[in-house]
């Protein structure tokens, strides 16, 4: 009778694991877009003013501003950034836009493009180390990335470094003056 009472709790269980685990897809709400852009301008929920999200045509349009400048982001509904821009202030001269690379799948001998990308790629030892705190971060040597970029925001004291690794593009924040990490985005 015991036996028959756990086997019959064990299978109800196990009948609800699996079911919670059938929905097929994952779901990002608008919560999560503005999550993923406010993560990515290093804003907090309280400093953002003007929110607004619209859905366009498989993406999201997210822009709100900040103390610092206004934000706009593409991001899909996968929660990949595929564009950002932003502006300091209200001087529309200090516009910086940046199309996001969508992360390139080749099968092609990486290890020759690999020796291209390091030898035609210098950085300032700020951003080298940047670069380094990110990679150590990762758990990475930079042998093991491509692509990798890194620029300096004046205006936040913040390095920004991107990189692809396995086909997948990531991109870093990164302190300046400690060389911390802040945040850190797959896509």
């Amino acid at each position: 009778m015991m036996v028959k009472r756990n086997s019959l709790i064990f299978l109800t269980a196990f009948g609800l694991l699996l079911t919670g685990c059938s929905k097929s897809g994952l779901e990002i709400t608008k919560d999560d877009i503005l999550e993923v852009a406010r993560d990515d301008a290093n804003a907090t929920k309280s400093e953002c003013e003007n929110v607004s999200i619209k859905e366009q045509k498989g993406s999201y349009i997210v822009s709100f501003n900040t103390n610092g400048g206004s934000y706009e982001y593409k991001i899909g509904k996968d929660g990949i950034i595929k564009e950002r821009s932003f502006k300091r202030g209200a001087k529309e001269e200090t516009t910086e836009t940046e199309k996001v690379e969508e992360p390139v799948k080749k099968e092609k001998s990486t290890t020759s493009k690999k020796e291209e990308e390091k030898s035609s790629t210098s950085f300032d030892e700020g951003q080298q180390q940047a670069i380094n705190a990110v990679l150590a971060n990762s758990g990475l040597e930079q042998d093991d990335v491509t692509n990798i970029t890194c620029s300096l925001d004046s205006n936040t004291n913040q390095y920004t470094v991107t990189f692809v690794l396995n086909g997948v593009t990531t991109t870093a924040v990164v302190d300046a003056a400690t060389f911390t990490v802040i945040s850190t985005i797959l896509g």
